[in-house]
């Protein structure tokens, strides 16, 4: 049985198999699984912003969806990765708190869901499965057998997508 590799805030890992990626407390942030299903590598990521600039400088280009999931992308090819074999599940993205003010500058969650989207197909990903909105925090795990996502969301239960 393999270990399990967490992924932390504002990180991200890739994995040969047999691997198990997890994430933790997935609010508004979004988890970002990638399955190359030819080579069984994952990788994940835990983005915390849409994107890279709106900073003055960049220490963390994994707090980024726009400059995360590019990185994500380079490290599975480093193992052995086929770009044309690569899917993509999101999880996360949530509105966790209520705001009086409907300006979309405050719903970071609905942004760091537009953005990943727009960089996975800027880099010809497709997404296969996504859990993402609401206003409930997620925990992930990505498998690298079958590339199956299990999703756990106190009151929700187990979800695998």
């Amino acid at each position: 049985m393999q270990d399990n590799i967490k992924v932390g805030m504002a990180d991200y890992k890739v994995s040969s198999h047999p691997g198990v990626l997890v994430t933790l407390g997935l609010g508004s942030c979004v988890g970002i699984a990638l399955y190359d299903s030819t080579t069984k590598i994952i990788g994940m990521a835990h983005i915390m912003l849409p994107s890279s600039k709106i900073a003055k400088t960049v220490v963390n280009e994994a707090k980024f969806a726009d400059t995360a999931i590019v990185r994500l992308l380079e490290g599975m090819i480093k193992l052995g990765a086929n770009k044309r074999s690569i899917t993509a599940k999101l999880a996360g993205g949530a509105q966790m708190f209520s705001f009086n003010d409907s300006s979309d500058s405050i719903r970071i969650g609905l942004r760091n869901i537009a953005a990943s989207k727009e960089a996975l197909a800027e880099l010809g990903i497709p997404i296969i499965a996504e859990d993402v909105g609401g206003n409930h925090g997620r925990t992930i795990e990505l498998n690298s057998s079958d590339g199956k996502l299990t999703i756990k969301t106190v009151g929700f239960g187990l979800k695998y997508i």
